[in-house]
């Protein structure tokens, strides 16, 4: 995937979604025929190695900050327990000392400090001598009278240092096996050149947030859970991020703790991608999941549970 050094937002209605997208800067997809390359690792602490291995990768292979997109959820909790010990040390501080840190997506509005707002998740997982180290730490604000405004303000701070080296993805299901990435839901409309998104949040995106909280051992009050309820909004990255990313890092590690992934995983794999622009992005609209299989560089790490 190539995009211009050039980038200018415009915002676009389709719905009821919001979208800030790259209107001067059409992508170009490179070649995404044959089979979706992924690794079965034995366990999930071995996929967590694979991943800071991946990071440990690009950064030897790359000079300068590292501009990386952090994972929510079950999938890179075993890499960031990995880091949060490395962190206690000083073997990785000049590693993290070139990494500016964002998150991918959120539920608006909501307390920051919410048991289930991924950035207190990030703090409990990561620590605070990983946050003491790093370059800078940007979470899409939730927290605001001005959400929008806010999600403008991130997009730009993001692009203004070059845009993503390592977005780290998961997989989530969604009705009738399709999939989410990030939290781009299908049919809220977003096109290939849509950067960043509000949404009206769905009972399934909501339901799943709550439940991979908990699994994943978050401590939610009743009050966090009554406030996550009422959030109103997702706020997430989109298409153009994910393909304009220099590297795809994705794990795929809770399929025994939610087991629609199976259907979802296949489904992705399996489809049939059109060579037609505008019938790719109708397939990608029903399916938001397949947009891994538009990147050039993945590295895709899954269970054995995923084909059970």
């Amino acid at each position: 995937m190539q995009t211009s050094s050039k980038k200018t937002f415009g915002r676009r209605v389709a719905g009821d979604n919001i979208w800030l997208g790259l209107r001067e800067n059409e992508q170009e997809f490179g070649s995404f025929k044959g089979a979706f390359k992924y690794n079965v690792l034995e366990s999930e602490t071995t996929v967590g190695q694979a991943m800071y291995d991946e990071l440990v990768a690009y950064a030897t292979e790359n000079r300068g900050d590292i501009t990386i997109i952090l994972l929510g959820g079950r999938g890179a909790q075993a890499m960031y327990r990995l880091i949060a010990g490395l962190a206690q040390t000083d073997e990785i501080d000049e590693l993290l000392g070139r990494l500016h840190v964002f998150t991918q997506d959120a539920l608006a509005p909501m307390r920051m400090n919410n048991g289930l707002s991924f950035v207190r998740d990030f703090e409990r997982l990561l620590g605070p001598a990983f946050f003491s180290k790093i370059k800078s730490f940007t979470p899409m604000i939730t927290e605001t009278d001005d959400i929008e405004g806010d999600l403008v303000s991130y997009v730009e701070k993001l692009e203004s240092l070059g845009g993503i080296d390592l977005f780290f993805l998961g997989l989530g299901p969604e009705a009738e096996a399709a999939s989410h990435l990030c939290y781009i839901k299908p049919g809220c409309g977003a096109t290939f050149d849509d950067f960043a998104g509000i949404i009206p949040i769905s009972s399934s995106i909501l339901e799943h947030h709550i439940s991979k909280f908990k699994v994943g051992g978050s401590e939610v009050s009743e009050e966090d859970e009554t406030e996550c309820r009422n959030a109103a909004y997702i706020l997430t990255l989109g298409p153009a991020a994910i393909l304009g990313a220099k590297r795809i890092v994705q794990a795929i590690v809770d399929a025994s703790t939610a087991p629609a992934k199976r259907a979802s995983f296949k489904r992705m794999i399996e489809t049939e991608l059109s060579g037609n622009r505008t019938e790719l992005q109708r397939q990608v609209d029903v399916n938001p999941g397949l947009l891994v299989r538009l990147h050039n560089d993945v590295r895709s790490f899954v269970l054995p549970d995923l084909f059970e």
